[in-house]
């Protein structure tokens, strides 16, 4: 009887064992959801135990939001990838833009701006950076303006090609209203921007809220969503508004290769939402291990 016990216990150990170990998932986390916690210096120990926290919890990669003039969170982009390398962790992409001066604009001449970002994507290439996602414009006014965007946007993802990167587009909602009564601003630049250069980092949240379908956009336009942000009003999978299960049963659609974590507003505090939401991920079955191979 003892024997049966010890064997028993024993399968059970190797069950739960093996269990864990299916669950590991490539989960990315934009690291502006921890914002209020993390600080704005990547070497100090605040920085680096947030880190450690979310490595324990079960991330693996992470987006940046905190670009500015060639320093990432103010360090160099050498020393950014190495203190995130040593918590375990791997550097996926960053979110940076530069809007266009109302010159530029009209001009059509984007060269001043272009000379920014060549020195930002050469930065991103020494952080180890996959992708650069600008993270906002605001509604164009014009089709005329939103058309000009679509050539600068162009042009940014050819020259991040060039070294290695690629290069997108992240939307908010606005993205979903028409410019000048014409065309809705998100199909417009999906439209107009070419995919070889430019994808959309669709953040299925503010879709949703936007009063769109993320799935009905992967069909309409496959393989231009490369990652995705997973977003829900709270911790994911806390409203119950956004399908995650259709969006992860049509990753395939997308084109999808990695999806990253955002939390923007929290029910519990910051560290407690960040694991709410990685362990919903985690039991999800119809969320795989991996996109990207």
């Amino acid at each position: 009887m003892n024997n049966k016990k010890t064997v028993f216990v024993l399968f059970l150990s190797l069950f739960f064992a093996f269990s864990s170990i299916a669950q590991k998932k490539d989960v990315a986390v934009q690291l502006y959801s921890v914002r209020s916690i993390l600080g704005g210096d990547a070497s100090s120990s605040q920085f680096t135990d947030v880190l450690q926290k979310l490595s324990k919890m079960g991330y693996t990669q992470v987006e940046a939001a905190g670009y500015d003039n060639g320093k990432f969170y103010g360090v160099t982009p050498a020393e950014f990838k190495s203190i995130v390398e040593s918590k375990g962790l791997k550097v996926l992409s960053s979110h940076v833009g530069r809007p266009l001066s109302a010159k530029e604009i009209e001009s059509g001449d984007f060269s001043e701006s272009l000379a920014w970002w060549d020195t930002a994507i050469a930065a991103h290439k020494a952080a180890g950076m996959s992708y650069i996602v600008t993270p906002w414009i605001s509604l164009s006014k014009t089709v005329t303006e939103l058309d000009a965007y679509c050539r600068y946007m162009d042009e940014i993802g050819k020259r991040a090609k060039a070294q290695g990167l690629s290069y997108g587009y992240h939307n908010h909602a606005h993205e979903f209203e028409k410019v000048e009564g014409k065309e809705v601003m998100l199909d417009y630049i999906l439209k107009h921007t070419n995919p070889e250069y430019v994808f959309i980092e669709l953040d299925v949240y503010w879709t949703v809220i936007g009063k769109a379908s993320p799935v009905d956009y992967f069909h309409k336009y496959p393989g231009r969503f490369p990652l995705l942000h997973i977003k829900d009003e709270r911790e994911i999978g806390q409203s119950g508004m956004v399908g995650f299960d259709a969006i992860f049963n049509n990753a395939k659609a997308a084109g999808l290769k990695h999806f990253i974590i955002e939390v923007e507003r929290y029910s519990d505090n910051v560290e407690q939402s960040m694991k709410e939401s990685i362990d919903y991920i985690k039991r999800a079955k119809f969320v795989k291990s991996n996109y990207s191979k």
